[in-house]
């Protein structure tokens, strides 16, 4: 939506635009339009030390490269008429000079007619020589004196002075990242320093009173400060200097002079949290004291990253990322690497793009720019994206995403078999040798561990054992982890699959309600029993499992068309469900064994099922599902499922 909000200028924002949503363009435009123009800070640089910088001037060449006239092969250096007539059958008689020219040797006698002079590969030419002879196209003639039979061309493996860079000849331009062959180019021409753009200086804080810094204790209610780590490292990657301060906790005064402190001392003040319009967020209520023309934008239309504050504090770029880490992120790479490296002095980040088919619907939020994260794998027809997006407080969506697609303000939703452009993450797109869409199991690790030592890549989507029998009939994956039980013949798996699909034995696993140790309700009763005392007792929390999981299909068994309190707190994963447990948010679930004795709770088995592979045959022969299958098979990997408490097929 358009905002009313009049345009910044470097005199003087009102704070009247304070949470007005504007669009990402808006927002990006009245940003850079308070920052630049503005001259690039520069700094003189050993070549040793200016990898990865921009230049801050044109360079040309100060001298000619090769300096000389530049033997390129092992030979003779020869007057080229003086072997117009030579050939096989009419070998040309020349004598030698008696010098011997090396690299790095200076020439002193010139190449009369009739004469020749050896020469190594890199040797000064000599005066009278315009050619040079391999030495494989001629033989001895005596001591002093040897034979051509080919002729030679003026210029003959001959490089000549300047040839490679002349001197006056534009060599680098202003802006040039140098990476090792720009500090090749200028090393030849002797050039020992260079004018390079200086780093941006750019502050870091996290603020909240739940942030422990990696390597601390975790305390109760605390959460690891990723933005911090990661925002760091971000910014390193687009050519500015980190400075990370550490967290502040959500104290006013605080928090005021260690940002004061902060842009005193550097060209940028990024900050994470606090954007939002809660009692304890405030440092968008500071950064309005820190200099004009103050903030230019609080609210985005982006999702995720709406509560973004952007503001220019006497001429210094002040930013608020939003507190979860994907919102953060997404923000930081579409709005301020492009300040970050006009900045430093770096072109535009050059983005790659892949076309590929979305296979669901997506959901979206009218009125704002959605970024989708999606992993790409690769279909019969081409690249398919996989919504990847675990909400904007997963950091591992990042690291398991190839790049994003963007869902515009105007749509409510993305359709299904949508052909949609992804932005790749990184420039370089590797496409997993296996892909395992469908149930999430720990044991699905150990299987998979045998090809990572082999160098072969792969992804595993949990989205369910029904997404996954769907992704298999599609031909979007090689195998499909399934535990699906059929009510009506009492066996798993087989009656789910279709034409163009077998079975592959996986792994027995125990199912069973987790539940705190000591809980009467639980402690010592049969499944039945259990079940319904939870059921009568309104104050027992359950946690449930995702729709389309085969958890799901036990657990409403179980229940018998009861809903009780809890049953719509569906999380996707076995570990979520006994974390659930563990920390009171819940008090009883369905899990697995493994699982329920690694988080130390109580458990009650329930059944034994199958987590079997749906494995699509006509990529049976793949080396990547070969692969997968010798390992799924040997001992050591039937003995690290025992060991982690499966029993193998």
């Amino acid at each position: 939506m358009k905002s009313s909000a009049p345009s910044p200028s470097r005199e003087g924002v009102g704070q009247d635009q304070f949470l007005t949503i504007l669009s990402r363009e808006e927002a990006l435009n009245r940003f850079q339009a308070a920052l630049f123009p503005r001259p690039v800070p520069s700094e003189e640089r050993p070549l040793a030390d200016a990898l990865d910088l921009p230049l801050a001037h044109d360079i040309a060449a100060p001298v000619d490269v090769p300096a000389f006239d530049r033997s390129n092969v092992d030979g003779f250096a020869v007057r080229s008429t003086d072997l117009a007539t030579a050939s096989e059958a009419n070998p040309v008689p020349l004598r030698l000079t008696g010098e011997t020219i090396h690299c790095g040797t200076a020439p002193v006698q010139a190449v009369e007619t009739g004469f020749a002079t050896v020469i190594a590969t890199g040797g000064p030419v000599p005066r009278g020589a315009d050619a040079v002879v391999m030495v494989e196209h001629s033989q001895p003639a005596g001591d002093d004196a040897i034979e051509v039979r080919r002729a030679a061309t003026p210029g003959q493996f001959v490089s000549y002075a300047g040839s490679d860079m002349a001197r006056g000849e534009m060599l680098l331009r202003a802006g040039t990242v140098l990476g090792s062959r720009e500090i090749g180019m200028l090393a030849a021409c002797g050039i020992a320093s260079v004018t390079v753009a200086r780093k941006p200086r750019v502050a870091v804080l996290s603020t909240g009173d739940e942030l422990v810094q990696p390597g601390e204790p975790l305390r109760p209610a605390g959460v690891y400060d990723t933005n911090g780590a990661i925002v760091s490292a971000a910014i390193r990657e687009n050519g500015g200097e980190t400075v990370f301060l550490g967290a502040i906790a959500d104290d006013e005064a605080k928090l005021e002079a260690a940002m004061r402190k902060a842009l005193a001392g550097s060209d940028m003040l990024i900050l994470s949290g606090g954007t939002s319009k809660g009692a304890g967020d405030v440092s968008h209520r500071i950064v309005t004291r820190l200099g004009r023309p103050g903030i230019i934008a609080h609210g985005v239309a982006l999702k995720p990253g709406k509560p973004l504050c952007l503001a220019v504090c006497d001429g210094k770029p002040v930013v608020i990322l939003p507190g979860f880490p994907t919102s953060a992120m997404f923000t930081f790479h579409d709005m301020i690497v492009p300040v970050l490296r006009r900045m430093a002095g770096l072109p535009p980040r050059a983005d790659t793009h892949v076309a590929a088919r979305v296979p669901l619907r997506i959901a979206s939020e009218l009125g704002r720019a959605e970024f989708v994260m999606v992993s790409l794998v690769e279909g019969e027809d081409g690249l398919i994206a996989y919504p990847t997006g675990k909400g904007s407080g997963a950091i591992t969506s990042f690291a398991q995403a190839d790049g994003f697609l963007r869902i515009d303000a105007l749509a409510d939703h993305l359709p299904a078999e949508t052909e949609a452009e992804v932005t790749l993450f990184s420039p370089h797109l590797r496409i997993p040798d296996l892909v395992v869409i469908g149930s999430h199991c720990t044991g699905l690790d150990i299987a998979l561990e045998p090809l990572a030592r082999a160098g072969l890549t792969a992804r595993s989507l949990a989205v369910g054992s029904i997404g996954g029998l769907a992704a298999a009939r599609r031909g979007e994956c090689d195998l499909a982890p399934i535990h699906l039980l059929d009510e009506k013949t009492g066996t798993y798996n087989t009656p789910y699959l279709a034409e163009g699909i077998e079975l592959v034995p996986g792994w027995r696993r125990m199912q069973g309600i987790v539940f705190r140790p000591g809980d009467a309700r639980f402690e010592g009763r049969s499944i039945e029993d259990a079940v319904a005392a939870a059921l009568a007792d309104p104050s027992c929390l359950m946690v449930n499992r995702n729709q389309g999981a085969g958890t799901r299909i036990l657990i409403d068994r179980l229940l018998n068309g009861a809903r009780p309190d809890g049953y719509w707190n569906q999380p996707r994963s076995h570990n979520a469900v006994a974390a659930a447990v563990s920390q009171k948010r819940a008090d009883w679930g369905v899990t697995i064994a493994p699982v329920a004795h690694a988080a130390g709770l109580g458990f009650i088995p329930l059944a034994e099922e199958h987590y079997d592979f749906a494995l699509v045959s006509a990529r049976k022969d793949r080396p990547a599902v070969q692969a997968f299958l010798k390992a799924l098979h040997s001992d050591a990997v039937r003995e690290a499922l025992e060991k982690a408490g499966f029993r193998p097929a």
